[in-house]
């Protein structure tokens, strides 16, 4: 483990085995139908990669960029799209995938942004909810794991640009003043 890591939150085998359950029951949800899979950058890209290989109906792969946390480990509280989408989504079926969902500010964002373009349906998924920082509601319609309120990195999720590349969710250590 990683020095900067107190202890794992979810383990590389566990995300592995969630991962494969979740493109399971995407498949499930869409079959007969094509999808849209809009992952939230930078933080998803590994989740998103690792999902979207578990998913057998055909899919089309979009990114979109927001920012609400720059260098901080707590939001600022307002989101702002800093990559749109690349393609039209009118009559399509989109599964907006996050990396983690805390205050629910960005996803709420991004459902109703991408809802006002008339796509056939948006769905949410994913890999770590957080709800007790929940400042805005949101549906998750695909979620891998609930965790308790603490700051992780791992898996996609970093700290300053740092910890993406772990192959499981940690605890970052308290940062000295």
């Amino acid at each position: 483990m990683d020095g900067a890591i107190t202890d794992i939150v979810v383990d590389a085998v566990s995300i592995e085995r969630r991962v494969a359950e979740l493109g399971r029951e995407i498949s499930a949800h869409y079959a007969g139908r094509s999808l849209v899979v809009v992952g939230v950058l930078t933080g998803a890209v590994v989740f998103v990669a690792d999902l979207m290989r578990q998913i057998s109906v055909p899919m089309e792969l979009d990114f979109v960029a927001t920012s609400s946390y720059g260098r901080a480990t707590r939001t600022s509280g307002e989101v702002r799209l800093l990559k749109d989408l690349s393609h039209p989504v009118l009559g399509r079926h989109l599964l907006l995938v996050e990396d983690i969902v805390d205050t629910g500010l960005t996803l709420h964002y991004l459902v109703q942004t991408f809802g006002a373009r008339q796509p056939a349906s948006v769905a949410t998924c994913a890999l770590l909810d957080k709800p007790a920082r929940r400042a805005q509601p949101v549906t998750l319609d695909y979620r891998g794991f609930e965790i308790d309120d603490h700051f992780v990195v791992g898996y996609g999720l970093d700290h300053a640009g740092l910890y993406r590349n772990l192959p499981y969710v940690g605890m970052l250590a308290p940062m000295k003043p």
